[in-house]
């Protein structure tokens, strides 16, 4: 089961990066293995090894919360890695005679509700954009076209921000840090994996993308996970050179699967007025290197 094999690459993955000397153990020189070993982890966590190694590869039933919890500090994981495993876990388990593992069901394609779509419009200038669990673009205010792409004037099947991320050359002329905020997609597409097992829109996803870009699938290995929450970013624009945004993400509570991200510039920074540049620019119907000729930048 693909459930059974994304929690074995978490677990093993997570195990890889501590050295014994990280958790207090012995290191003996001539080891083969950086990395813990399963019955070290077995042992720092209390269960057998046997046990450990059934729930490694999926076959345990009923893991405990309590288990679970001694695995996760074993292995120091963060916060959203704890829910994470808790996730794959829940999706691993052997199904129930007639019915779902809890966690099992795909989830169905989403779209936001009109009222959604009509207040990020009112954010300008300040860029806004709705996405779904897949990274799939639902809708973007006048300044993410300006900032990012114009997502809704490609085919549907392309407006996703990992894939534009990786495919499209656009990204890599937005983005100042690049690397960086791919490897953030592609964790985030592993979180989602981990809540959302058995979704094929979001394995075709995935496939995809490590079929078509080489630098998706060495960062999909890495199994690392994020969640999109705040923090800084720093954007191109041709007219204007360098805009360092904060962005904020919202999780409207009546839309379950959509999330609404805004980005705001400090108050009297460079990145602030030209963010009203950029805005005052489109409205006016003429492109920014028209208003750089008349000098009125």
């Amino acid at each position: 089961m693909p459930e059974q094999s994304e929690l074995r690459h978490f677990l093993q993955s997570r195990r890889a990066r501590l050295t014994p000397a990280d958790v207090g153990l012995p290191w003996h020189d001539g080891r083969r293995v950086a990395g813990l070993r399963r019955e070290e982890l077995a042992s720092l966590a209390g269960v057998s090894v046997d046990y450990y190694t059934r729930l490694e590869q999926g076959r345990a039933r009923n893991v405990s919360d309590q288990v679970l919890t001694a695995v996760a500090d074993a292995l120091q994981l963060h916060d959203l890695e704890r829910r994470h495993l808790f996730d794959l876990v829940r999706a691993a388990a052997p199904k129930r005679p007639g019915g779902q593992t809890p966690g099992s069901v795909p989830t169905p394609l989403v779209r936001a509700r009109p009222a959604l779509h009509a207040l990020i419009q009112t954010l300008d200038p300040m860029p806004a954009m709705l996405y779904g669990p897949r990274l799939e673009v639902l809708g973007g205010n006048r300044m993410s076209r300006i900032l990012f792409d114009d997502f809704s004037a490609m085919p549907v099947a392309e407006r996703n921000l990992a894939r534009w991320m990786f495919l499209n050359p656009r990204a890599r002329e937005v983005y100042v840090d690049w690397e960086d905020i791919a490897r953030q997609m592609v964790s985030v597409l592993h979180f989602t994996a981990g809540r959302d097992a058995g979704d094929p829109a979001l394995a075709a996803l995935v496939d995809g993308l490590r079929a078509r870009s080489e630098l998706f699938a060495r960062y999909w290995s890495d199994y690392a996970v994020f969640q999109h929450t705040y923090g800084l970013k720093r954007f191109h624009h041709s007219a204007v050179g360098m805009v360092t945004l904060h962005y904020e993400t919202l999780h409207p509570p009546a839309d379950h699967d959509i999330y609404l991200t805004v980005y705001t510039a400090p108050a009297g920074s460079p990145s602030e007025e030209k963010l009203r540049l950029l805005s005052s620019w489109a409205t006016s119907g003429a492109t920014p290197h028209e208003h750089e000729k008349r000098g009125t930048r």
